[in-house]
């Protein structure tokens, strides 16, 4: 699977892409809203592997594509979309971005192909989007993208020794048609 936009190429994981990963994944500014404190070559290795044998799932129920900028094919992070079943109307979206790309309107881009893939390829009704509230980068990102704050889950995760809350903004199929049409 491949989809391209104006300046980034969204394409499948392969395992030299692992590299790219590690040295985003152990950034400070990355891990703040992650349980861990640092990740090996191991478990970042076996991260893109999960991504690589969901490419041979029939059917498929889990896109999970690298970011890369064209001109240097660098990967600078991922976006998906994951339905919970075969038959789901519903599915959420996940990305992450390397925090040396950030404020350049990647993750925007990135995420805005994926809804346009998830609601006119994949047909679905609803998608959802998990984000820590402290998160205010992604909170902003899922508000720009049209996606609307549904939920407030207070001390809903614990990692890093605290509680943390998470919000649940969600999608609807007439939502996005609405977004595009008034583009």
């Amino acid at each position: 699977m491949l989809l391209q936009t104006e300046r980034l190429v969204l394409r499948e994981f392969v395992p030299e892409d692992w590299r790219a990963v590690y040295a985003y994944h152990n950034d400070p500014r990355y891990l703040e809203f992650y349980d861990w404190e640092h990740r090996s070559e191991q478990d970042v290795k076996a991260f893109v592997q999960r991504f690589i044998d969901q490419q041979q799932e029939s059917p498929r129920i889990k896109f999970q594509l690298a970011i890369v900028l064209p001109n240097s094919n660098k990967l600078i992070g991922n976006v998906g979309i994951r339905k919970p079943n075969v038959k789901a109307y519903s599915a959420e979206l996940g990305y992450e971005l390397d925090p040396r790309e950030w404020n350049n309107g990647y993750a925007t881009e990135a995420a805005t192909a994926m809804l346009k893939f998830a609601f006119e390829q994949l047909r679905l009704h609803r998608v959802v989007a998990r984000v820590i509230a402290n998160n205010s980068n992604s909170v902003r990102l899922l508000e720009k993208l049209g996606m609307r704050q549904e939920g407030h889950l207070r001390e809903d995760e614990f990692f890093k020794g605290r509680y943390w809350d998470t919000l649940v903004y969600g999608m609807l199929e007439d939502e996005w048609r609405w977004k595009v049409a008034s583009e």
